[in-house]
């Protein structure tokens, strides 16, 4: 009779199910919802905020500057050298979404540009603006001989801003340009 017990318990328990455990997704899929989203909230607010902004780029690379950028930029060029009569430009002529083709890139890569000018007073702005064909075409024959590695270091961006200064002045000396300012240097 004991044998007949041990054999009505064996066959009593049954075997463990080797299926698809759906605690598993109901438990385990909505966590890890939820780590993602912490991880990209603490990513966006915290590591990208604190993260040192890098300067170099290399070719290949887009290179993009936002308005703010430039406005600290112009705020230390105007401190560090204030023209030539010791007082800031006072009013600023811009020319707007110039697309640029630089020199050995065969069309395949662009330079977006918006380039501002600083100048003393509303009659220099007046001249700028009538001449302003004339000012757009110099800076897309300048910019164009340039090359995409020229274009794309950070470095050589004043160079370039004193670069265009000088030919438009050179251009029109009355206008006597003071700053120059890149709103929208995008290189694609």
């Amino acid at each position: 009779m004991a044998e007949e017990e041990v054999k009505k318990e064996a066959k009593s328990e049954k075997p463990a199910k080797k299926g698809f455990n759906f605690k598993i997704i109901l438990i385990g899929l909505p966590l890890f919802i939820v780590q993602l989203v912490l991880v990209y909230f603490i990513t966006a607010n915290f590591l990208v905020k604190s993260a040192p902004a890098s300067s170099e780029k290399h070719e290949g690379e887009n290179v993009e500057h936002s308005e703010s950028d430039e406005a600290e930029e112009s705020e230390d060029s105007e401190h560090s050298g204030e023209g030539e009569e010791g007082k800031s430009a006072t009013q600023i002529f811009s020319i707007e979404d110039l697309i640029i083709n630089p020199a050995g890139t065969s069309g395949q890569r662009l330079l977006l540009l918006s380039v501002g000018f600083g100048v003393a007073n509303e009659e220099k702005a007046t001249l700028l603006k009538d001449n302003e064909i004339v000012i757009k075409d110099m800076i897309l024959n300048s910019m164009s001989q340039k090359s995409l590695s020229e274009l794309s270091r950070v470095e050589l961006k004043d160079s370039l801003k004193i670069e265009i200064a000088n030919q438009v002045n050179k251009l029109l000396p009355k206008a006597n340009i003071k700053n120059v300012y890149f709103s929208k240097y995008v290189l694609n």
